[in-house]
């Protein structure tokens, strides 16, 4: 029996607990808090663990991370970065490939504070859907971005990213990017929901590429097991994704193999049948195994 979404999780709270409901939660908040932490070092203990931003940043003094969508921006344009900016890039893409599919997306990104919050007073507040937003849009605006870029000479994108707004903000203050992060927050509790990172981000859409074949997973442990009380559905930013690993027909994967998945692991966390968990995508097994709670 489908759950209200504003309930969603309660169940699985009140079965298994706090910290199991909300563990892949409270992970990603200590991982994004432990990521601004590194950059805060600098300014407050003037140790410098990260230095830079969002957009560029050297770890340690030492090793290199630059966003791809700045540095695909630049190369747009015509103009090609400097060796360690490319460095950083291919750094960047190269873990980010490797690890799990956009895990910036919900690990790092600060803008994902403000999008789940917003997303959790839609669910408290009763909102209903107000806008369809075609989910491809983003991969458009992607597409814009670099196409804009390449005719202006500029960095068109960077003139509007909440992104590098909020983290310049967070670590030198915010002042007028405050504006900048209530209208993603409003725009996401108003107008559509999950309707920044779900449709509109290219980001997160760059992210989505670079990390398509990317190792981490959310598998459907087993399918037998679900009794569609749609918690699931009603937290994840990306619902669509969990439609055929979940409800498929028995021959098919029952890995989330989609590049909108963002890992975050709210289908894991507030699942009371344990329906889902991580692995990897090499994980082929179609034998519907049962967990023992």
């Amino acid at each position: 029996m489908a759950n209200s979404p504003k309930y969603a999780g309660r169940e699985a709270r009140q079965k298994w607990g706090m910290w199991y409901a909300n563990r892949f939660l409270f992970l990603r908040r200590f991982s994004q808090l432990s990521i601004l932490a590194m950059f805060w070092s600098g300014p407050y203990f003037d140790y410098w663990i990260l230095k830079g931003n969002y957009s560029g940043s050297l770890l340690l003094d030492t090793i290199p991370m630059s966003d791809p969508l700045i540095v695909a921006q630049s190369l747009a344009t015509g103009y090609l970065p400097t060796i360690t900016t490319l460095i950083g890039a291919v750094i960047v893409v190269s873990v980010y490939a490797l690890v799990g599919s956009r895990v910036f997306c919900g690990w790092v990104c600060p803008l994902n504070v403000v999008t789940d919050c917003a997303a959790w007073l839609r669910r408290k507040l009763g909102i209903r859907q107000t806008t369809k937003i075609p989910r491809h849009l983003r991969y458009i605006v992607l597409a814009v971005i670099l196409i804009g870029s390449a005719v202006s000479g500029t960095l068109l994108w960077e003139w509007i990213n909440p992104i590098a707004a909020l983290g310049r903000g967070l670590i030198y203050g915010l002042g007028a990017t405050v504006w900048v992060v209530l209208a993603v927050f409003f725009f996401d509790l108003l107008v559509a929901e999950h309707g920044w990172c779900g449709h509109l981000c290219p980001i997160g859409a760059t992210y989505g590429v670079i990390g398509a074949k990317s190792l981490v997973r959310i598998k459907v442990v087993d399918r037998a097991l679900c009794d569609n009380c749609m918690d699931c559905y009603n937290v994840c930013p990306e619902p669509q994704v969990l439609r055929d690993p979940l409800h498929g027909k028995n021959s098919e994967n029952l890995l989330v193999l989609s590049k909108d998945c963002i890992s975050c692991g709210r289908c894991v966390d507030v699942c009371a049948e344990k329906v889902f968990t991580f692995t990897h995508r090499f994980d082929r097994n179609q034998i519907a195994v049962k967990i023992i709670h």
